[in-house]
């Protein structure tokens, strides 16, 4: 329990920082980041690949700068760590999108293997284009 939440504190003092990298680097090949939410911001992203290619890479395309996400809590139990925390960023189209979110992350053998986004949808809605549909 401690090594996850140690793991995931060590990868949002990078998201901090502005680099993803470390986030990347821990997804397992099968990882799957789910959205729970309506509209076009819902549904999974299954596979590390699909993750980056379908889902991080076009968002990412959309911001002006670097962006940077600082966790205010980590609570961990089991193989579970529950993340609250606040992304900032300014759109490429020069509107600020400072969202908070919410994750649910659950580990495995030092891996990410699954993500759970809460976070304001209505606000997503009204500053990004929204990601490809996942298959799921």
């Amino acid at each position: 329990m401690q090594a996850n939440k140690a793991l995931m504190q060590a990868i949002f003092s990078e998201l901090a920082q502005g680099n993803g990298r470390p986030l990347v680097d821990a997804m397992a090949d099968d990882f799957c980041w789910t959205f729970k939410s309506e509209g076009p911001w819902r549904g999974s992203y299954r596979g590390k690949q699909a993750v980056r290619e379908e889902l991080l890479g076009p968002l990412m395309a959309q911001f002006a700068d670097r962006y940077t996400n600082t966790a205010q809590r980590f609570i961990a139990e089991g193989d579970h760590v529950v993340i609250e925390c606040q992304g900032r960023v300014t759109t490429k189209a020069g509107q600020p999108y400072h969202n908070r979110y919410c994750y649910v992350c659950r580990l495995e053998g030092g891996q990410l293997k699954e993500l759970t986004e809460y976070m304001d949808t209505a606000l997503a809605q009204t500053v990004l284009a929204p990601p490809a549909r996942p298959g799921t």
